[in-house]
């Protein structure tokens, strides 16, 4: 009997194929892999925002800010369309991130995100980095003079 791929395999190694890409901090290959209509769910945001290169801007910002960036997926599973991810980040804030200048601080974050696949592309993403812990880490402190 022949070996058949389930949907769920497929899309969970389309998952881990964009996660290796962006591990080398290749966003030209992970924005190949999203739909033309892609849609990013971002926190704090009233409404989806849309398009692969929204998605590009946010995660070019993320090289600029820590151009050592380093990702470690920690789970991935999936269910019919449906993908999810635990992952740990960490790098150097060497760059601008969010208006704050480079502090040369270790960072550690984690973040949880749950894509949609269509065919063999990802066509949405929720995502729920911990923002607040990464804004502590590089924020300035009072005794930052």
């Amino acid at each position: 009997m022949p070996e058949t791929t389930t949907t769920t395999e497929k899309n969970l190694a389309l998952l881990h194929t964009a996660y290796k890409a962006l591990e080398r901090g290749d966003l030209d290959a992970c924005a190949e892999m999203l739909t033309e209509n892609f849609i990013a769910n971002v926190p704090g945001l009233p409404d989806p925002l849309h398009g692969s290169q929204i998605w590009r801007l946010g995660a070019q910002a993320m090289w600029d800010g820590f151009p050592d960036l380093r990702i470690k997926v920690e789970d991935m599973f999936g269910a019919d369309d449906k993908v999810a991810v635990r992952v740990h980040f960490r790098g150097t804030h060497r760059g601008t991130f969010q208006g704050i200048p480079a502090t040369d601080r270790p960072v550690s974050f984690r973040s949880i995100e749950l894509y949609r696949v269509e065919g063999d592309r990802i066509a949405e993403e929720w995502v729920a980095p911990d923002m607040i812990s990464l804004m502590q880490q590089i924020s300035p402190t009072p005794t930052d003079h």
